[in-house]
């Protein structure tokens, strides 16, 4: 990687795209997914950490984007919630109400996602503790948890029909 004037280029695949990224001392992924590549599904909720409504896929696992540098991902492949359009966990939260004002929402598809790619047959614990790194602040937890079931039995069918 070479230095410019206190900038660090970084290359990296943005939801299938080559990008590169200019990164500033301090500069994190959220930041310039959002001010660089104009991607701002991932919301900025608490910027520590803890609410997980930044949460992007990085080398196909949930990260907040809040608490990771940019020039972590050098080289690397990114997908964000504008890159799961289409997807079963998407159209879930959709046709199950599992969103109230939406502020969270990217959070928890994205997290979901993963989740579902990673253990489709996941039981309601295992689905419990790997959500439970997001936070809704409007309502309670129902929609969400019908969306992600919802979707798991189209993960499921998905991947016996293949």
């Amino acid at each position: 990687m070479i230095r410019i004037k206190g900038h660090w280029p970084v290359k990296c695949t943005v939801n299938g795209e080559m990008v590169t990224l200019i990164a500033r001392p301090g500069d994190t992924l959220l930041r310039s997914l959002r001010e660089q590549v104009g991607l701002t599904g991932a919301k900025s909720g608490c910027e520590n950490g803890d609410c997980g409504a930044c949460t992007v896929l990085v080398e196909s696992l949930p990260v907040k984007s809040c608490m990771m540098l940019t020039v972590e991902v050098d080289g690397k492949s990114i997908v964000t919630i504008e890159g799961l359009k289409g997807t079963e966990i998407q159209e879930a939260f959709h046709e199950n109400g599992g969103f109230q004002c939406g502020y969270c929402t990217s959070g928890f598809v994205v997290n979901a996602f993963a989740l579902l790619e990673e253990k489709p047959f996941a039981d309601d614990e295992e689905k419990k503790n790997w959500l439970s790194a997001n936070l809704c602040r409007c309502t309670g937890y129902e929609g969400i948890k019908r969306s992600v079931d919802a979707a798991q039995k189209k993960v499921q069918k998905r991947d016996k029909d293949a």
